[in-house]
């Protein structure tokens, strides 16, 4: 790997290293590995109200199941 592919990388993570403390302080409950897939749909042209819509939407589907479960699936 070059120097400059190694930097580029290395910006990259403090930049997803970043983007994930923000993304705790703002309550988001993404962990990296969500975060940075969603970076990457961004990054290709998703609508980011789009992808937080959905998100939300799954949120409330998971809810709504956990809910339905009989002593949560236990």
């Amino acid at each position: 790997m070059s120097s400059r592919e190694a930097d580029r990388l290395s910006a990259a993570q403090q930049t997803l290293d970043l983007l994930h403390d923000i993304s705790q302080l703002l309550g988001t409950q993404l962990d990296k590995e969500t975060l940075a897939t969603c970076v990457s749909m961004i990054e290709s042209g998703a609508n980011p109200e789009a992808l937080a819509a959905v998100i939300q939407e799954l949120r409330r589907e998971r809810t709504s199941i956990n809910a339905q479960s009989p002593a949560n699936g236990r």
